[in-house]
């Protein structure tokens, strides 16, 4: 009584897939993986310490977490002498 039956979540599913869609569920699994996907890259990188960082960056090359988005331009600063 307490626990459905196949028969039920059979049902259940075809509702879902006549309500939203098989192409819709398919994006949302797609974008569901890819949430996955950040949070386990996000988790690895935010277990460094800051010393492992910096050896993982060398000096004058921008890191993964620093890298600017599209609509920024990218400018070179020269010092003068």
């Amino acid at each position: 009584m307490g626990s459905f039956s196949i028969w039920h979540w059979l049902i259940v599913l075809l509702i879902v897939v006549m309500v939203f869609g098989t192409k819709k569920l398919r994006n949302m699994g797609g974008d569901l993986g890819g949430a996955v996907k950040g949070f386990k890259d996000g988790m690895k990188e935010g277990g460094q310490t800051a010393d492992e960082k910096a050896a993982a960056a060398p000096a004058g090359q921008v890191s993964h977490a620093q890298t600017a988005d599209k609509t920024t331009i990218d400018v070179e600063a020269k010092q003068k002498s």
